[in-house]
């Protein structure tokens, strides 16, 4: 593990350069976050792991988790352009506008965790960033649940990357961990790497 917080630097650098925006890409984006659980539920009652370092007690639609939540604005080619790692108890908004300032401008297209008005405003004023959920456009539901897919799809390629399973005792190694598995990610997408 020391050895992996030593190339904490590099393997910064080499998640940087694979997510670089291209200029001749259309700016459409998918965001969305997704629970990295510490434990197993049945634990959760005596959990202390990462506890220090900002795990949390978070909800999803499938129940609660104690762990982290991953932020991810993948681009409707395939490719992940950037994430942030939060406690689990944070509003899929709240890391929103970080994510988004790492792009230069374009649509986004989020579930219902990034709805909201004056939310949508802001990232249109700071990001330059349009931001729709399924509530914006009722009537194109279809429509945006099939391109909604697209972030599924890189998400259970993510987690079928073992990211589901997390052995990290700190905070450093479990973003490193994930900053690799996504390095993985986007060069297999780009078609560098094999599975």
């Amino acid at each position: 593990m020391t050895r992996l917080h030593a190339l904490t630097g590099t393997i910064g650098a080499l998640l940087q350069a694979t997510t670089q925006q291209l200029n001749s890409s259309a700016a459409f984006y998918l965001i969305d976050a997704k629970p990295l659980p510490v434990c197993h539920p049945v634990r959760h009652r005596r959990v202390r792991l990462l506890r220090e370092d900002g795990a949390w007690f978070g909800k999803t639609s499938k129940g609660w988790f104690f762990g982290f939540k991953l932020h991810v604005l993948r681009h409707i080619d395939g490719r992940i352009v950037n994430l942030v790692l939060t406690p689990g108890h944070w509003d899929d908004r709240a890391p929103a506008l970080a994510l988004l300032e790492g792009v230069e401008g374009g649509v986004t297209l989020g579930d219902l965790g990034y709805r909201g008005k004056q939310r949508a405003a802001e990232w249109a004023a700071e990001a330059g960033m349009l931001v729709l959920t399924r509530a914006d456009a009722p009537e194109k539901k279809c429509l945006l649940a099939q391109v909604r897919q697209g972030i599924e799809t890189s998400f259970s390629q993510l987690w079928h990357r073992f990211l589901d399973r997390v052995f990290s005792r700190s905070w450093r190694g479990l973003w490193n961990t994930v900053q690799l598995k996504v390095i993985h990610y986007n060069l297999w997408h780009a078609g560098v790497l094999s599975k």
